[in-house]
């Protein structure tokens, strides 16, 4: 080993002087997309690159605004050829406009339009954004098909129920990224629709035979491979009839045998974030590391969570393994030789294409996302005039893949009265007071998910049942009220489309 201190082992990063083969070191470093906290780079960043890092994946908590975004990758793109990613999925999922909400809708919305040019669109338009910013990766579409009504992790993230109709909408949207140079990383692979827990929290299980698997789940993703994406995400659910005990991020069985030789995929394979609790809870972020790389990764997502401490842990857990025979150095430089292709298919698509989108085509995110959230959204029944409108948001906790984003109808409807309740802690006679003799509208997320929302809902409409009703998630709970609004997603572009159902033109009274 050598005695020589490697520049990784500086202030911040936790790896041990004797590194030994500094060719092994950049293998190993060159498989880690890593994250960090602020909105500038820090240093040891910047040594990481210089030195074989794979790349960064970026969070809300890193972006501030485009142009401070645009700064923070050129300085990134200063150390190298990093693979810079985020997920932009549009509708909840957002990470350019996580302190404002998406200006597009998400895939629940684009599914029921059912229009793949529309798809295309907003997602070449999203990649307009992105390449703008200096993002070259983009971690969408989900491909996942959301059998599972009351499944808390994926819902409004998927383009439906149905495996063709999740298929076409998949290949639409790598094909609208891709266009304009911003690769899309599919995901979760083999799929992540059916299932009832959150992979954030717990290992999921996916009930499914290998035919059904075929018939459902793998469906988009043989369709996203047809067309050419670059990346596809793991999935930390365990198939049992697939994976064994393992999570599909672990598993031979499902990257190499099944996508690999079975399905012919030969770009590059993305682990989901390492620190969520199906693989730390398990095998450890370093043991998660070492067996992903293994069964097939080509590149680890870390998260947001693993400090320069950690991940440096990480890195010694990958040499370590490497030094007792458990992940051959081949797997390694296979790994290496996809991810260089990856970066030389930037430059030549960049190259191509320019740097940013065809202003030609590039119609703006508010416009084209404004106009697919208008196509999505529907009402069932009449809304009568709006008079001095109260409106009633009953709050639902946001999920861990979502964070904190903000959603409701505020932002359109500035001189209402608007009031965030808790279901189960709001006075709902107090609320009915002060909506007397006002239009009452309740806006919800997901409410088929929350008894206790729908128990809220039940109680206003029992009092006030010309009240509307505004679903901002999937509308799988329809109760019986005067208006019942679906927008299939909460992003900016979902409410907007439908305050204006309500509000539309000189009918509104007393705003």
């Amino acid at each position: 080993m050598s005695a020589t201190r490697d520049p990784l082992a500086a202030p911040g990063i936790g790896l041990p002087v004797n590194t030994g083969d500094r060719g092994l070191l950049r293998l190993a470093a060159g498989t880690l997309l890593a994250a960090f906290q602020g909105t500038t780079v820090p240093d040891w960043v910047m040594r990481g690159l210089e030195d074989g890092l794979g790349g960064v994946t970026l969070f809300g908590f890193n972006v501030r605004d485009a142009e401070q975004l645009g700064a923070l990758t050129a300085r990134l793109g200063g150390a190298g050829r990093p693979v810079i990613s985020l997920d932009e999925e549009g509708g909840d999922v957002t990470r350019l406009a996580y302190h404002t909400g998406s200006p597009y809708p998400g895939n629940a919305a684009l599914g029921a339009v059912d229009d793949v040019d529309l798809t295309r669109r907003v997602y070449r338009s999203m990649a307009a954004d992105l390449a703008r910013c200096g993002v070259n990766l983009d971690m969408g579409p989900v491909a996942d098909v959301n059998t599972v009504d009351d499944n808390p992790v994926i819902g409004t993230r998927s383009f439906g129920p149905g495996a063709e109709l999740v298929a076409r909408h998949t290949v639409a949207a790598v094909h609208g990224l891709q266009s304009l140079g911003v690769a899309a990383c599919v995901k979760h692979f083999p799929g992540h629709g059916a299932t009832r827990q959150d992979s954030h929290l717990e290992i999921p299980v996916v009930d499914a035979s290998r035919e059904l698997l075929a018939e459902r789940e793998l469906v988009p993703f043989r369709a996203a491979i047809e067309a050419g994406t670059k990346a596809i995400m793991t999935a930390h659910v365990m198939v049992p009839d697939l994976t064994g005990s393992l999570p599909a991020t672990l598993s031979a069985e499902a990257l190499t045998g099944l996508l690999r030789r079975d399905m012919g995929y030969d770009g590059v394979v993305i682990s989901d974030a390492l620190d969520m609790r199906a693989i730390t809870d398990s095998v450890g972020l370093g043991g998660g590391a070492v067996l992903s790389l293994a069964a097939g990764s080509d590149l680890l997502c870390l998260g947001p969570l693993p400090t320069p401490e950690e991940i440096g842990q990480v890195l010694t857990a990958i040499l370590d393994a490497v030094a007792d025979g458990r992940l051959p150095v081949e797997r390694l430089e296979e790994a290496a030789g996809r991810v260089d292709r990856l970066r030389a298919w930037f430059a030549s698509s960049r190259s191509a294409e320019g740097q940013s989108a065809d202003q030609s085509a590039d119609q703006g995110a508010d416009l084209v996302g404004l106009a697919a959230a208008r196509r999505a959204v529907r009402l069932t029944g009449a809304a009568a005039p709006l008079v001095r409108p109260f409106v009633v948001e009953i709050d639902t906790p946001p999920t861990i893949a979502v964070g904190d984003v903000p959603w409701g109808v505020a932002p359109w409807l500035p001189e209402a009265e608007i009031v965030r309740v808790k279901p189960g802690d709001a006075d709902t006679g107090a609320l009915l007071g002060r909506a007397r003799g006002r239009s009452l509208i309740v806006v919800v997320k997901d409410a088929h998910r929350h008894p206790r929302s729908r128990a809220m809902v039940s109680a206003l409409l029992a009092a006030r049942p010309d009240a509307v009703v505004v679903e901002m998630g999937l509308p799988i709970w329809r109760p019986d009220a005067g208006a019942y609004i679906a927008t299939y997603g909460a992003a900016r572009a979902n409410a907007r489309a439908a305050v204006e159902l309500l509000s539309d033109g000189p009918s509104v009274a007393g705003l």
